[in-house]
């Protein structure tokens, strides 16, 4: 080809240049390479795939199967009894109590933990040295176990040899002294304040982590300009830490929906029904008197609430990751 071709070979190609890069960027991987990584791709997705079905599709099945039916954990061959279950749950009147106790929990068992963890976690973010035994002493209660942690603080709360009706009588309060876990009016909030004990060190460490992250010339600058510490840590530090602090109320608010196990080993849902959870109520309903079928149903009563509200506020985490506002 001679040099004056070439730019009418230049032209002749830049339309097929332009086409080109109209469609993108042609795939020049051979069909053979796709394929395996197609398959490849199978593969590592399958573990998981299969786990889903295992421990979440073929149990939820399993749980509506039980809804519609009369099952006492015996017979094989159970009565097919429809929505009766479900009309039973709605006008049942120990339901609606046993919410309300979800409900108290859910407000202060979500509020507390994380106002005080915040609070304390800003307060050791702003000391610099000296703070990793803080850290282990607060995330220590977390780490116990949760009927090792209900053991103690049932003895912490016993009326005559515990360690809070002593204490109160050894500083002057001694008519405040009772059974903490045998009021009806006391032991739900007395059973609230253990489980709060134990997991706001998981907050405050959860948002120390996160406080690493925050700009602190961002901070500087709002103490030159005046902001007093309430307003720097409203306006400044939380918006920078809120992916993190969605990520912990979203844990810390499902676990108010499905509480059981600390419950259970304080109070058992006594006195008299007095701290029952839909948790604790299934429990008692499905093994302690043999209604399956019926203590499924309040089981899938728990999923329902509590799923679309972990939804929801995944959903607002990931949007405002995805924004680039946050740790």
């Amino acid at each position: 080809m001679t040099t004056a071709s070439l730019p009418a070979a230049a032209a002749a190609t830049t339309p097929e240049r332009r086409r080109r890069g109209a469609r993108g960027p042609v795939n020049s991987s051979p069909p053979v390479t796709r394929r395996a990584q197609t398959r490849l791709g199978l593969i590592l997705v399958a573990p998981v795939m299969i786990l889903t079905v295992v421990f979440f599709v073929f149990p939820l099945a399993n749980a509506l199967y039980y809804s519609v039916v009369d099952f006492d954990g015996i017979d094989p061959n159970p009565s097919f009894v429809g929505l009766a279950n479900f009309q039973e749950m709605f006008l049942d009147p120990e339901v609606w109590h046993a919410l309300g106790n979800n409900l108290i929990w859910i407000v202060i068992g979500t509020a507390a933990p994380l106002v005080i963890g915040l609070l304390v976690s800003v307060l050791l973010w702003t000391t610099r040295a000296g703070t990793s035994p803080y850290r282990v002493i607060f995330f220590l209660p977390y780490v116990l176990p949760g009927v090792a942690i209900g053991i103690v603080w049932g003895w912490i709360y016993d009326p005559v040899s515990g360690w809070l009706n002593q204490a109160l009588t050894v500083v002057g309060l001694g008519d405040l002294a009772r059974g903490w876990l045998g009021d009806p009016n006391l032991a739900l909030y007395a059973v609230l304040a253990t489980a709060v004990w134990a997991s706001t060190g998981f907050v405050i460490v959860i948002l120390l982590s996160a406080l690493r992250n925050v700009d602190i010339e961002l901070v500087d600058a709002a103490r030159i300009d005046g902001a007093n510490p309430a307003q720097r840590l409203w306006y400044v530090i939380l918006p920078q830490i809120m992916p993190v602090f969605l990520m912990v109320l979203t844990l810390t608010l499902v676990g108010g929906f499905s509480v059981f196990d600390i419950i259970f080993i304080m109070t058992g849902g006594g006195p008299a029904g007095a701290t029952n959870t839909i948790g604790t109520y299934a429990y008692s309903q499905a093994f302690e008197l043999s209604r399956i079928g019926y203590g499924t149903t309040l089981a899938l009563l728990i999923t329902v609430l509590s799923v679309p509200v972990a939804v929801f506020l995944n959903r607002l985490q990931r949007r405002l990751s995805l924004d680039g506002s946050g740790a």
